[in-house]
């Protein structure tokens, strides 16, 4: 008789819901045959069931594929630098050896992990992607800046080892572009507090708010070197221009703002925080709106004021989003020049260079391709270095905060 049917031998509510919890033998069997038609054994993986000379053909072929591009490469690397006569005229046969190496890649993924090969095959051309983009020209950078190459020069490109190195270690107006790199960094503490104040005023209930955000962004929408003429060669103009006429006015008799290095720093600071201040200022004020209301008004039950709201509250909950932005706008700030390029040209006398305008004008005024890069490899390494500890500082600090 069915379970489930009506009339004699009618079942209760209490035993249709013991059928559903304990089904029949025959439901358990079909639910098992079910689960596992489709798994691999519990003592076996799709890895396992390859044989293991499948996989060292594999290893095989990736290791030989990998030596062979790097023996290219060492060998054009040393006849290019005029090491050995053994090389070849054109870096062709190098990207013949880059192409090769990754069909074997995909090839000896497949051979040694099967399925998982497979599917590692859809990464590869990503993989291949980031290595010329990337990897290559960083690697081929390091070479570059490993060799005595003026543009002015018709000797061509010659190896010359540690250098440029050297040179750069004693060299007066790096040093100076570093410092003035320190100072341009520092000031983003002061953006952030002017940042984090327009973002509160922008947050709160005033009249023609969204007005004040679109006037508050307009700077963020101009390249900074629209910024550069507007502010720094027009409205900063030491003869006619509508700030030092300001200036006169309130008794300073020269107002020139880039013949001073101090005052040139300042001016440089001054425009560039004018263009991204909008920046920060809206990620802060995304935070600031994305923050519960209810917190904020139990702190005003509490009778906190609005110091000790903003204090307590508000800073700590905002800690996360600042953090972001200022690490943000400082990656941006170590690449600052174009600026500095546009209304100083890093004057007067190399003062307000940036590290970027400073390898810049090497390469452009002196045609010195060897020793900038040499500048520019240099720099990367103490960005890399300075942003992973700022990372890591700053996660800590949250933690410790919080």
């Amino acid at each position: 008789m069915n379970p489930w049917s009506g009339g004699k031998g009618r079942r209760t509510t209490t035993d249709r819901l013991r059928l559903i919890a304990e089904p029949p033998e025959w439901a358990r069997f079909v639910a098992d045959q079910t689960s596992t038609a489709s798994q691999w054994p519990a003592d076996a993986a799709p890895y396992d069931l390859i044989s293991p000379a499948r996989k060292r053909l594999g290893w095989a072929l990736m290791a030989a594929a990998t030596l062979g591009l790097l023996a290219t490469i060492l060998v054009q690397i040393l006849y290019k630098s005029e090491v050995d006569t053994i090389g070849f005229e054109t870096w062709r046969p190098v990207v013949y050896a880059y192409v090769l190496w990754g069909v074997a890649i995909g090839i000896g993924q497949v051979l040694t992990r099967g399925e998982d090969g497979q599917r590692a095959l859809f990464l590869l051309p990503a993989l291949l992607f980031t290595i010329a983009m990337v990897i290559f020209p960083t690697l081929f950078g390091f070479y570059i800046a490993l060799t005595d190459w003026n543009l002015s020069s018709f000797s061509g490109r010659r190896f010359n080892g540690l250098d440029n190195f050297w040179q750069m270690l004693g060299d007066p107006y790096y040093r100076n572009a570093l410092f003035n790199m320190v100072l341009y960094v520092l000031a983003v503490l002061v953006e952030y507090v002017i940042a984090f104040g327009l973002a509160l005023l922008l947050n709160a209930q005033i009249r023609a708010r969204k007005f004040f955000r679109v006037v508050f962004l307009m700077p963020l929408m101009l390249s900074p070197v629209a910024v550069s003429w507007m502010v720094g060669k027009s409205l900063m103009e030491y003869r006619f221009g509508p700030a030092a006429t300001l200036a006169r006015y309130l008794g300073w008799e020269n107002p020139a703002f880039f013949s001073d290095p101090i005052t040139a720093r300042i001016s440089i600071m001054v425009l560039d925080a004018w263009t991204f201040i909008p920046f920060m200022m809206i990620m802060l004020l995304a935070g600031l709106q994305a923050m519960s209301r209810e917190i904020l008004e139990a702190a005003r039950v509490d009778g906190a004021n609005a110091w000790q709201t903003f204090w307590q509250v508000t800073f700590p909950l905002m800690l996360p989003v600042s953090v972001t932005a200022v690490i943000l706008r400082i990656i941006f700030k170590l690449k600052l020049a174009d600026i500095i390029i546009t209304v100083t040209s890093g004057g007067p006398g190399g003062a307000t260079d940036s590290v970027s305008s400073f390898i810049y004008r090497e390469y452009r005024d002196r045609s010195n391709v060897g020793y900038g890069t040499m500048l520019a490899m240099a720099y990367l390494v103490i960005i890399v270095v300075f942003v992973t500890w700022l990372l890591k500082f700053a996660n800590r600090f949250v933690r410790n905060v919080n």
